[in-house]
């Protein structure tokens, strides 16, 4: 399957994690909060707390930047240009924040009742913490297998260049 064929299924499901991500991120972090809250006195959570905004948009932040650096070099390619990819990640982003807005509003809406029933499920402090985390692990794993496959192909270079200087050096012998 060629890339555009996927296309879809990537838009897809960059679209259901940014609306997921965005309508769960509050009850998530109001929950780490609590939790710091509750295993001791802390200026952390008051801190935290008072800049609940902040934070949520923060870890919000992190499923965009995630998902719009992924999912349009999987679309656009290699060769994509900085105006397609700004173009794809404003249209997933103003899809997502209305689809956020808009679902809770519709009534009797399955898809809207599936995600904010899993509102209880972000409530568990563990839970919130993975779900919170999940982005930047993401992130670490992108970044660790890009610097593997690139000590791959730098090693197979040495190796190609070792094999053909060996050659031209039998050769001139």
């Amino acid at each position: 399957m060629g890339k555009t064929a996927l296309a879809p299924l990537y838009i897809s499901i960059a679209w259901v994690l940014i609306v997921s991500y965005q309508m769960l991120t509050q009850t998530a972090v109001v929950t780490v909060i609590t939790t710091i809250e509750t295993l001791g006195p802390s200026g952390t959570s008051t801190w935290l707390a008072s800049r609940m905004q902040t934070v949520v948009f923060i870890h919000a932040f992190a499923w965009i930047f995630l998902l719009s650096s992924v999912i349009p070099s999987k679309v656009l390619g290699e060769e994509r240009n900085v105006l397609a990819q700004f173009f794809f990640c404003l249209a997933l982003t103003i899809v997502s924040i209305w689809m956020k807005d808009t679902l809770p509003l519709i009534a009797e809406n399955p898809t809207a009742d599936q995600v904010l029933s899993l509102a209880g499920l972000f409530e568990d402090p563990l839970f919130a913490t993975l779900f919170l985390a999940l982005p930047y692990l993401l992130m670490l794993w992108l970044d660790i297998r890009a610097r593997q496959e690139k000590r791959k192909i730098e090693k197979m270079t040495q190796g190609l260049e070792t094999m053909f200087s060996k050659r031209s050096a039998n050769d001139r012998d």
